[in-house]
C-alpha cells in the first residue's frame, strides 16, 4: 500500500511538472477555452430546441451543460487550486474532501442562480451588467478569500512547526502539582500525571473541520460561473427558467468532476509523501512543512488572480 501511494505521488508530481514546466498549462488552457466556446454555442442551440419541444432536447442540454462545466474547471481557476491545496496542506479523509469538492461546485451554481434572479427581478439588470458584476466584484472577493485561506494554512503549519520544535527540545519540561514530569505527545496525555495538557492534532483537526469546510465552500461559491449566468439569463428570456436552473446544476456537476480529480490527486500526493515517514520522529515536522508550503502556494496563486482582476 505504501509503495502504491508513493508511485501515485510520483505520477501527480510528474503531471505538475508537465503543466508548469513544459507549457502543459497553456495547452490545457487553450483546449479548455475552445471547449467552452463550443459548449456555450451548444447551450444556446439546446435551449432553442427545448423551446421548440424537440425530443431529447432536455437531455442533450444537460449533457452540454455538464461538458461546459468540465471545460470551465479544466481551465485556469481558483476552485480546484483551493481544493487541491487544502488536500495537500491538511490530512483530510478523501471522502470528506470529495464531498467538499462536489458541494463547492454545486454552491457556485446556486450563487449563479441567486445572482441572476436577484438581478433580473429586483434590479432589472441585463446579461452584460451581471457578467460585469461577477468579474468586477465577485471574482476579486473570491480571490481575496482564497488568498486569506492560504495565508491561514501557512500560519497554521508554521505554528505546528514551532510547537513541534519546542516539544522536541531536550530540556522541555514543566512543573505540575510540584512534581517534574515529561509529556507523551502521542495521545495528548502526560505519561507521568495522566492529565491531558493540550488537544491532540486529531482533536484540533476536528475542531477546524466544520469551519474549514464552510470557508472553503464559501470562498469558491462567491464567484458565479459566467457560463451559468449566460445560460440562466437566456433561459429566462425564453421563458424556460426550469431548464436553465437544471442546466446550471448540471454545469456544477461537470465542474465537480474536475475538482474531484484534484481532490484525489492532492490526497494521494500527501499520503504518498507521508508514507515514507509514517510513525517516524520527523512525521509531524514534515506535515507542518507541507501545510506551510501548500498554504503559501495557495496564497501566492490567489494573489496573482486578485491582481489580474483588479
Amino acid at each position: 500500500m505504501r509503495t502504491a501511494l508513493q508511485l501515485a505521488a510520483v505520477a501527480v508530481v510528474t503531471l505538475a511538472v508537465w503543466l508548469w514546466g513544459f507549457d502543459g498549462a497553456q495547452m490545457l488552457e487553450r483546449w479548455a477555452a475552445e471547449g467552452q466556446r463550443a459548449a456555450q454555442s451548444g447551450m444556446a442551440q439546446g435551449l432553442r430546441a427545448l423551446r421548440a419541444n424537440e425530443p431529447g432536447a432536455l437531455l442533450t442540454l444537460m449533457a452540454v451543460c455538464f461538458g461546459y462545466g468540465f471545460f470551465h474547471a479544466v481551465g485556469p481557476g481558483h476552485g480546484k487550486i483551493l481544493i487541491a491545496g487544502y488536500g495537500v496542506a491538511e490530512r483530510v479523509a478523501l471522502t470528506r474532501l470529495s464531498v467538499l469538492a462536489v458541494l463547492s461546485s454545486l454552491a457556485q451554481a446556486g450563487t449563479a442562480i441567486v445572482v441572476v434572479y436577484a438581478g433580473v427581478w429586483l434590479l432589472g439588470l441585463g446579461r452584460e451588467e451581471m457578467v460585469g458584476a461577477a468579474e468586477d466584484w465577485f471574482a476579486p472577493f473570491s480571490y481575496a478569500a482564497i488568498c486569506g485561506i492560504g495565508a491561514c494554512l501557512a500560519v497554521r503549519g508554521a505554528s505546528r512547526l514551532w510547537s513541534n520544535w519546542r516539544a522536541q527540545k531536550p530540556d522541555h519540561h514543566h512543573h505540575h502539582n510540584d512534581h517534574h514530569h515529561h509529556h507523551s505527545y502521542d495521545d495528548g496525555v502526560c505519561s507521568t500525571c495522566g492529565h491531558a495538557h493540550a488537544p491532540t492534532p486529531e482533536q484540533v483537526q476536528n475542531v477546524h473541520s466544520l469551519s474549514d469546510a464552510l470557508v472553503l465552500i464559501g470562498a469558491i461559491a462567491i464567484r458565479p460561473c459566467t457560463g451559468a449566468l449566460f445560460l440562466l439569463i437566456l433561459s429566462v428570456s425564453m421563458g424556460i427558467q426550469l431548464a436553465g436552473i437544471l442546466g446550471t446544476f448540471a454545469m456544477g456537476l461537470g465542474t465537480a468532476s474536475v475538482t474531484l480529480a484534484a481532490a484525489i490527486g492532492a490526497v494521494t500526493l500527501r499520503e504518498g509523501a507521508l508514507a515514507r515517514f509514517a510513525n517516524g520522529p520527523n512525521t509531524a515536522r514534515i506535515a507542518g512543512m507541507i501545510e506551510t508550503g501548500a498554504g503559501l502556494i495557495i496564497a501566492i496563486l490567489a494573489a496573482q488572480f486578485l491582481i489580474r482582476a483588479l
